[in-house]
C-alpha cells in the first residue's frame, strides 16, 4: 500500500461493514493506492480471494504480490464481465471508494489541479481520447452550461460558459493556466472555491463519473450473494444521491415514496445505513480530503 498515493478515507468503517468471510471472494472497485484492499486481504485466508479494480494504470504499480489477487485494469463500470472472464458469477461483498486519488491531484501532469499548470488532461484512464482541453474547446455554449450547472453546481454557470466560448474564438484554451486567466472574470467570490468547482464539473464529464456509477451500481445485486454487502464512499451530492436512491428503491430517480408502492427491484437490497457514515474528527483532521466522505451501505 502506498500512502503517498492514496490515503483511504473510512478505511475501517467500510471494511467492518462488508463483514469479511476468510473464504469470500471481495471486489474492489477503486483500488488506487492499495488501503482498502490491504485491509480486506488482511482478514480473508488462503482460500479467499479479492478482485481489484482500476483504469488509472498508475495504480498497478501498487498491487502486492500476492496469489489471491487479481488487479483488473479497467474501469468498475465492466465489473459483470470481468468477474465473468475470472469465472466468477457472484461475490461475497464490494467496496467503492469513489474519492479521485490523491495521486491524480499531486501529479502535475494529469492536469487534475488547478496548484499546477499543465495540458488540461484530466483522464483516470490515458487510453480513452476526450480530454478536459476538448470539453472547453469544442463542446457548445449550452452543453458547457449544462455541465458547469449539474456537476459543478457552479452558480452563473451560463456567464462562465458564455466567456469560454468567447475567449477560445481568440485562441485555443489548452493548458490549466491559459483556461483560469481566460475566465478569470467571471470567477464569483473565494476563487478557490469556484476553481475547485469548475474542475470537478470537468473532471466528471471526462470521466463519465456519473454514468460509470449508474453502470455499476446495476450491477451490484446480481452479483452480491445473498447475505453479502455493498459499501459505496461518495464525495459529493451528485454520487450520493445516486447511491442512496439506488440502494433505497432500485432507481436513480428521484421519486415521491408513498408506503404503498413498493418495486420489485428495490427489495433486491436492503439498506443497512439508514444515515450515512461519515468520518470522525480525528479522521478529518489528519487527512482533510475525507471532509466530505458518506459512507452507505446495502445488503442482498
Amino acid at each position: 500500500m502506498d500512502q503517498t498515493y492514496h490515503i483511504p478515507v473510512l478505511l475501517h468503517e467500510a471494511v467492518d461493514a462488508l463483514m469479511i468471510r476468510p473464504d469470500g471472494i471481495y471486489v474492489d472497485c477503486t483500488f488506487g493506492g492499495g488501503g482498502h484492499s490491504k485491509a480486506i486481504l488482511e482478514q480473508l485466508g488462503a482460500k479467499g480471494k479479492l478482485i481489484a479494480f482500476d483504469q488509472d494504470e498508475d495504480a498497478r504499480r501498487n498491487v502486492p504480490g500476492d496469489p489471491r489477487i487479481i488487479f483488473v485494469p479497467h474501469n468498475f463500470r465492466h465489473l459483470s464481465r470481468f468477474l465473468k472472464l475470472h469465472g466468477i458469477k457472484q461475490v461475497d461483498g464490494i467496496l467503492a471508494d469513489l474519492g479521485v486519488s490523491s495521486h491524480l491531484f499531486d501529479e502535475a501532469t494529469r492536469g487534475f489541479s488547478t496548484r499546477f499548470d499543465a495540458p488540461l488532461d484530466m483522464r483516470m484512464d490515458r487510453r480513452q481520447h476526450l480530454t478536459a482541453a476538448e470539453v472547453v474547446n469544442l463542446y457548445s455554449e449550452q452543453q458547457l452550461h449544462k455541465i458547469f450547472e449539474q456537476y459543478g453546481e457552479v452558480t452563473n454557470a451560463k456567464t462562465l460558459a458564455n466567456t469560454i466560448v468567447e475567449m477560445r474564438s481568440r485562441q485555443p484554451l489548452k493548458t490549466i493556466q491559459a483556461f483560469m486567466n481566460a475566465v478569470r472574470t467571471a470567477v464569483k467570490r473565494n476563487p478557490n472555491r469556484y476553481f475547485a468547482q469548475v474542475f470537478q464539473a470537468l473532471r466528471i464529464e471526462v470521466n463519465d463519473e456519473l454514468g460509470a456509477l449508474k453502470d455499476m451500481l446495476s450491477q451490484i445485486p446480481s452479483l452480491l450473494k445473498p447475505g453479502s454487502r455493498a459499501a459505496i464512499i461518495t464525495f459529493h451530492s451528485l454520487e450520493d444521491r445516486l447511491v442512496k436512491n439506488f440502494f433505497r428503491r432500485g432507481t436513480f430517480d428521484e421519486t415521491e415514496e408513498t408506503p404503498f408502492i413498493m418495486t420489485p427491484k428495490a427489495m433486491e437490497l436492503k439498506v443497512i445505513t439508514k444515515k450515512p457514515i461519515v468520518p470522525a474528527a480525528k479522521e478529518i483532521k489528519q487527512n482533510p480530503r475525507a471532509r466530505s466522505a458518506k459512507l452507505r451501505v446495502a445488503e442482498r
